[in-house]
């Protein structure tokens, strides 16, 4: 079983480091006790998500619900033939998730097969599940069992998953609209898209950050870098968002070029050897 387990916990790692560069840059910076379960984390929840946004010759919603049931048995069975939902249930049961956290997930998954417009609570349950639950899923395996940390930390890793997500919406909105036709934050018209609206919504995001950012300086140091990593370069990101006008959100996907990364990396790195977070 070690070796099979090895092969999927690499088959994750694989999956992340193919789909995110900057996620991936975040977990190298993990102690190693917690990057093969951050990286089970995350491929399960890039497969689901690969599914309702890729998938589009196919039907997505048997699909999402035979990922879903295969899932559910994997983590009933403690096995699985699939190397992703297998590395998933490993970290399932070791760090002892509730069924919840991953039925909350997968709902938001299901959303995504046919809302394409989102009243305000839509759009928090969307987010708790996208986003929220999978940062309690990683705040489970920082605190390693530590259910007083876990309770204590819990809303700002809500929080700090919800401004990531929320800023993915943001520079996604012109693909999303475009090409999978979807309008995730509530009351706005994409074709009005102005310069109050983007206000509000950077905002709002601002606020998560900065709850979020509480939490992270009360992780574990072992967990502690690399999860500054990905808020530096998220907030970088945002940065680089608000900076812009409205209409240009619309014409183009803000990115962070890679050597900009290796910068950001440097000047967090320094901040964390300091105890300067």
């Amino acid at each position: 079983m070690e070796k099979y387990n090895n092969v999927c916990i690499a088959s994750s790692k694989k999956t992340t480091r193919a789909y995110s560069t900057s996620f991936s840059l975040g977990i190298r910076f993990l102690s190693k006790k917690f990057q093969d379960p951050i990286y089970s984390i995350y491929g399960f929840v890039r497969f689901a998500d690969e599914i309702v946004d890729s998938f589009h010759d196919y039907d997505k919603a048997d699909l999402l619900e035979r990922f879903r049931s295969d899932t559910l048995r994997a983590i009933d069975d403690k096995i699985s033939l699939n190397p992703i939902l297998q590395a998933f249930q490993l970290v399932y049961h070791k760090y002892d998730f509730n069924l919840e956290l991953v039925e909350t997930f997968l709902e938001s998954m299901r959303m995504d097969l046919d809302k394409t417009a989102y009243s305000r609570v839509g759009y928090d349950q969307y987010i708790l599940g996208s986003a929220e639950v999978v940062g309690l899923m990683c705040l489970k395996v920082f605190t390693e069992g530590n259910k007083e940390m876990y309770e204590t930390l819990k809303p700002k890793a809500m929080k700090l998953g919800a401004a990531f997500q929320k800023i993915n919406f943001l520079r996604d909105l012109k693909e999303d609209y475009q090409t999978l036709g979807r309008s995730y934050f509530p009351g706005i018209e994409i074709e009005s898209f102005d310069s109050d609206t983007k206000k509000k919504i950077e905002d709002e995001i601002a606020a998560d950050f900065a709850e979020g950012f509480e939490g992270i300086i009360k992780l574990p140091k072992d967990a502690r870098f690399g999860v500054y990593v990905a808020y530096t370069y998220y907030y970088r990101l945002f940065k680089k968002i608000k900076a812009i006008p409205c209409h240009r959100i619309l014409e183009e996907r803000v990115r962070i070029p890679n050597r900009r990364k290796i910068t950001l990396l440097l000047g967090s790195y320094l901040k964390h050897s300091f105890n300067s977070l």
